[in-house]
């Protein structure tokens, strides 16, 4: 991946205000992978203290973008065409942290690997509580 390119996906990934309310870290940013980091929120769980499905088809969803546009040399844009997660286990962690690989990126539909885990800080250990597949189109 190019500097350039990176600064883009970067850049891109800083002005996000969804990303900015759930303080979400860009860990790790290459060509066809890409990987977040949400530290846990009252607001993000259930009563019993696991993180909502719909938070991680959140995360889901943006890390499965973003890897989407690192496959490609320029600058564009993607949008769902499908997304489908398999939640594993319930998902108790002080952390959620997607690894979202592309398995085909063609010239206008990618196609995505979005692995979803929780991380205790204490223990630094991660357990995978979700997998997906995801399809972007490039519009732009």
């Amino acid at each position: 991946m190019t500097p350039e390119k990176r600064k883009l996906v970067t850049d891109s990934f800083n002005r996000s205000e969804i990303l900015k309310f759930y303080k979400a870290e860009l860990l790790e940013v290459e060509t066809d992978f890409v990987s977040i980091k949400i530290p846990k929120m009252e607001m993000m769980t259930r009563k019993a203290g696991m993180f909502n499905g719909a938070m991680i088809a959140s995360l889901v969803d943006v890390s499965s973008g973003y890897a989407a546009v690192s496959h490609y040399a320029e600058d564009c844009y993607v949008v769902t065409v499908e997304l489908k997660v398999n939640y594993l286990r319930p998902a108790m962690g002080d952390a959620l942290v997607s690894k979202s690989y592309v398995i085909k990126g063609g010239t206008k539909i990618s196609v995505i690997r979005t692995e979803i885990y929780v991380r205790n800080e204490s223990s630094e250990s991660e357990s995978h509580v979700a997998t997906s597949l995801v399809t972007m189109m490039k519009i732009r």
